[in-house]
C-alpha cells in the first residue's frame, strides 16, 4: 500500500484545498492517471498516481484544506479492479453466525473520528500549530484578515488577552435572517444563496486589500489617439497573419510601448524591499487575464527581446492556459509591471489596483469615437482610448508617473517609433 501525499508546489505555497477527486474508493487506476485536483492560491494542480493499483481510501474530502506532505489517500499496489474487495464481503458474512433480528443487536458502523474543531476555520499552518501548542480553539480566535483567515499573529494576540466569560449557548447560533412583514401581518423569509469563496478568489481579495493598505497608490490618466495603430493593423494584419500564423492585436503595441517607457523611467520597473529600492534590469510584463475563478496575471518573459509576433503568440498561449486552468506556477511568478485591459468588457475609465510587489500598472480601456480638435478650425471623430497608470507614490513622484504615461501615449500614436524605442 502506498500513500498519496500533497506534493511541494513552490516556495510561496504551503497548503491547498482539495477541489475534487477524479476517482472514488475502489476504482482501479493506472500509473499517471489523475487522482484529484488541488486548488492553491495561484493555480490548480493535478495529482497523479505514482503507480498502478486500487484507490483504497480517501482520507481528505473535497473542500478540506491540506498541507504540503500530508497524506490525503491510500493506494493499494496491484492491478486488481475495485470489485475484488466487494466480492470478499459476502464470504466474510457467510463465515459469521446470523445476527438476531432485533434492531438493538444489529451491528452499528463505527463512526470516523471527528476532526479537530480548528478545521472549521481557515488558518495558516503556523497558526494551527501554535493554537495546538497553546490549547486554543481556532474558532474562538478573532482574525484581522478581511476574509477571516487566521494567522499566527492572531493566535498570539488571542493568547495575550484575558479570556472572556462564555456566552450563553443560544448566542453562539447565527441569528436567522430578519423576516419582512407581509401585507396580512405574517412574515416571510427572503431567499438568499450562500457560496464559499474559492481559495483563489479569497487570495485575490486579500491581496487587493493589502495593496491598498500598504502602498501609497495614486492614479494618473491620459488619452491615446488610436488612429495610427488601427491604420497599421488594417494595412498589415493579413500579411502578418499569413507570415506568423497569429493575429496582430493591440496588446503587442502596448507591451512594446510600456517597455520603451520603462527603459526611460526605471523606477517604475522596480519594487520596494524594506528600505531598499530594487531596480530590475529585465522586463517581464504581466498581462491580466480574466479566468473562470478570477483574475490571473501570467507573465510574458523578456518582452524587450521579443518581436510583435512573439508577444502576440505568448499572450495567446497564456490566455488559453488561463481559460483551461492549466497555468503553471512559473507562468505567474516574477512579473515586473502589469497591463490590464478593462476595455474588453466595455470599461471606459477605471483606476487599476497595483499587483504587489510591483509599483506600477497600466490600465487600457474601450476605444471610442470622440470629436478631437485637429487644429484651431478642424474637428474630427477619432478612435480614442483613455489610459491609466496606478503607481506607488512611495518611490515614484507624480511628475515621473505623468511623464511615463505621456511617453506611452507618444509611442502608441507613432507606432513606427516602437521599432526604435522599444
Amino acid at each position: 500500500m502506498s500513500e498519496i501525499k500533497v506534493p511541494a508546489m513552490g516556495e510561496s505555497i504551503t497548503e491547498g484545498t482539495v477541489s475534487r477527486w477524479m476517482v472514488k474508493e475502489g476504482d482501479t487506476v493506472n500509473q499517471g492517471d489523475v487522482l484529484l485536483e488541488l486548488e492553491t492560491d495561484k493555480v490548480n494542480i493535478e495529482i497523479s498516481a505514482e503507480e498502478s493499483g486500487v484507490l483504497e481510501k480517501i482520507i481528505r474530502q473535497e473542500g478540506e484544506t491540506v498541507e504540503i506532505g500530508e497524506t490525503i489517500g491510500t493506494l493499494s499496489a496491484g492491478t486488481g479492479g475495485g470489485s475484488a474487495p466487494a466480492a470478499s464481503e459476502p464470504a466474510a458474512a457467510e463465515s459469521k453466525p446470523a445476527a438476531p433480528e432485533s434492531p438493538a443487536a444489529a451491528p452499528t458502523p463505527v463512526p470516523a473520528p471527528p476532526e479537530s474543531s480548528d478545521s472549521t476555520k481557515t488558518a495558516s499552518p503556523s497558526a494551527r500549530k501554535l493554537a495546538r501548542e497553546r490549547g486554543i480553539e481556532l474558532d474562538q480566535v478573532q482574525s484581522k484578515d478581511p476574509i477571516g483567515r487566521v494567522y499566527q499573529e492572531d493566535v498570539k494576540s488571542h493568547g495575550s488577552q484575558p479570556s472572556a466569560p462564555a456566552a450563553p449557548a443560544a448566542s453562539k447560533a447565527p441569528a436567522a435572517a430578519p423576516s419582512a412583514p407581509a401585507a396580512g401581518g405574517s412574515t416571510f423569509t427572503k431567499p438568499v444563496e450562500r457560496q464559499r469563496m474559492s481559495r483563489r478568489r479569497a487570495t485575490i481579495a486579500k491581496r487587493l486589500v493589502e495593496a491598498q493598505q500598504t502602498a501609497a497608490m495614486l492614479t494618473t490618466f491620459n488619452e491615446v489617439d488610436m488612429t495610427a495603430i488601427m491604420d497599421v493593423r488594417k494595412r498589415r494584419k493579413d500579411k502578418f497573419k499569413e507570415k506568423h500564423d497569429i493575429n496582430l492585436g493591440f496588446m503587442s503595441f502596448f507591451t512594446k510601448a510600456v517597455v520603451g517607457a520603462l527603459k526611460k523611467f526605471p523606477t517604475i520597473n522596480a519594487e520596494i524591499d524594506g528600505e531598499d529600492v530594487v531596480l530590475k534590469k529585465f522586463y517581464d510584463i504581466g498581462i491580466a487575464v480574466s479566468a473562470k475563478e478570477g483574475l490571473v496575471v501570467p507573465v510574458v518573459r523578456d518582452a524587450d527581446r521579443l518581436g510583435f509576433a512573439e508577444i502576440e503568440r505568448s499572450i495567446a498561449d497564456l490566455a488559453s492556459k488561463a481559460r483551461s486552468n492549466t497555468l503553471a506556477l512559473s507562468d505567474l511568478q516574477g512579473g515586473t509591471f502589469t497591463i490590464t485591459n478593462g476595455g474588453t468588457f466595455g470599461s471606459l475609465l477605471s483606476t487599476p489596483i497595483l499587483n504587489t510587489p510591483q509599483v506600477g500598472i497600466l490600465g487600457m480601456h474601450k476605444i471610442q469615437l470622440r470629436p478631437v480638435a485637429i487644429d484651431a478650425e478642424r474637428m474630427e471623430n477619432r478612435p480614442m482610448m483613455y489610459i491609466a497608470l496606478s503607481y506607488d507614490h512611495r518611490i515614484i513622484d507624480g511628475s515621473e508617473a505623468v511623464r511615463f504615461l505621456v511617453t506611452v501615449k507618444e509611442l502608441l500614436e507613432d507606432p513606427e517609433s516602437l521599432l526604435i524605442e522599444g
